[in-house]
């Protein structure tokens, strides 16, 4: 069970700042730190980029580094001795004292209204290593495709739910594991010895893959921690034709459906149906996603500025937010602040909660949601055409290019339909 605690216990800190009587605040030297959270599974290390924001000596722009990408987090503040870098998407933030080169504090989300989870978090300036700082070279290649179980019962591949994807230079790994709902996004990390470390921190998400390479058997056999509390065992084998479900089969329309029929609330109150003016005659793409979930933020920021590219050309998306809260007073403003975040020209609307069986139940034309995201394209008539479930980003490397080039065929396709 994920230990929580009250606002107050987490607030702490950033009083800190509040009472610390310093007359200017504290600087931090801008530059990578090589950050690290706490967790039950070790130090699950990330990268940070700390510069100072031009014109504005008590704010810094900082990037989340994990593989390739540089993800923005909000502007920080400085405030006294300490320093906040918030993700307000996501409700978490990192809160930290600063001492010389070094960060010390807090990574804390909130989860309810009065309740938040927390990490220690440290980072160090002018590091820039993953797990490890030694360059000698690995005893084990990693590169290529591992059929994964994860939750293994009997420590063998019984079920293939996850594809891992590596690419390995020197003792330095990159990739993801592909699932039938989504990707683990950007993983780095070494190999050291005869083992695998893998890590990821988004604001939202951590991840920590820890495992062993047996090279008799081309088995990694390991542990995954996610979050304050999430464990699982896991295990993979080499496998360069491993492969997942096709993905435009698992979410389809009930018997007798040929469209969806919906109609919910953008944050301003206002309804928005399929049926509405807006979408009639259009090829129209409906995204089921929610403000918490970063591969729906992989998929946003491929469809946002797609569709200022496309719109004139009688394409329309809806999309669909299944939030932690039914509430329109809390999460309208998480709405509001996706559509901001990824300038998004779209209507996005409330449609219910993210648990998947009363998100399926508030789309009775579905046999089920089965992930956040799924993408639902509808043709000039109205009905349903295709749906695809789950999105694989653009930290997939080359399943990511190859989704983008079966969406706009299929685009294309649909819209030279009279």
């Amino acid at each position: 069970m994920k230990k929580l605690l009250p606002i107050v216990a987490v607030t702490l800190l950033s009083a800190t700042a509040a009472c610390s009587g310093q007359s200017t605040p504290a600087t931090v030297k801008p530059g990578t730190y090589r950050a690290v959270l706490k967790t039950k599974g070790g130090d699950l290390p990330f990268g940070l980029s700390i510069q100072p924001t031009a014109g504005d000596p008590k704010t810094y722009t900082v990037f989340a580094l994990n593989g390739s990408e540089r993800l923005p987090m909000d502007p920080a503040i400085v405030q006294g001795d300490s320093i906040r870098i918030p993700m307000a998407l996501f409700e978490s933030e990192l809160v930290a004292k600063i001492t010389d080169n070094t960060l010390r504090g807090v990574w804390r989300r909130r989860r309810t209204a009065q309740q938040y989870q927390t990490l220690p978090f440290e980072a160090q300036q002018g590091l820039s290593y993953r797990f490890t700082a030694d360059t000698k070279p690995a005893s084990a290649n990693l590169t290529g495709k591992w059929a994964a179980d994860f939750g293994s019962k009997s420590g063998k591949v019984d079920t293939v739910n996850a594809v891992g994807v590596f690419e390995q230079k020197g003792n330095q790994v990159t990739g993801t594991f592909l699932t039938p709902t989504g990707d683990y996004r950007y993983l780095d990390g070494n190999v050291v010895g005869d083992s695998l470390f893998l890590s990821c921190f988004d604001g939202s998400h951590l991840f920590l893959f820890k495992a062993k390479h047996n090279a008799a058997t081309k088995t990694l056999t390991g542990g995954f921690w996610a979050g304050v509390s999430g464990y699982e065992s896991w295990v993979a084998r080499f496998d360069p034709k491993a492969e997942l479900p096709d993905p435009t089969k698992l979410t389809f329309l009930k018997p007798g459906s040929k469209t969806l029929n919906v109609s919910f609330p953008e944050p301003n109150g206002k309804l928005v149906s399929l049926a509405d003016p807006r979408f009639k005659n259009k090829v129209t793409i409906v995204q089921i996603l929610g403000s918490w979930c970063p591969n729906c933020m992989d998929e946003t920021n491929f469809l946002s500025p797609w569709y200022k590219r496309n719109k004139q050309r009688g394409v329309e998306i809806l999309g669909l937010a299944f939030e932690r809260s039914p509430e329109m007073a809390e999460s309208g403003p998480k709405i509001e602040r996706m559509k901001q975040r990824f300038n998004i020209d779209y209507p996005i609307v409330l449609a219910g909660t993210n648990d998947k069986a009363k998100a399926s139940k508030a789309l009775p034309d579905l046999n089920a949601v089965v992930a956040f995201p799924t993408t639902i394209f509808i043709d000039k008539k109205g009905q349903v055409r295709h749906i695809h479930t789950g999105f694989s980003g653009p930290g997939t490397g080359k399943y990511y290019d190859q989704y983008v080039e079966e969406f706009n065929q299929l685009i294309e396709k649909m819209l030279a339909e009279s």
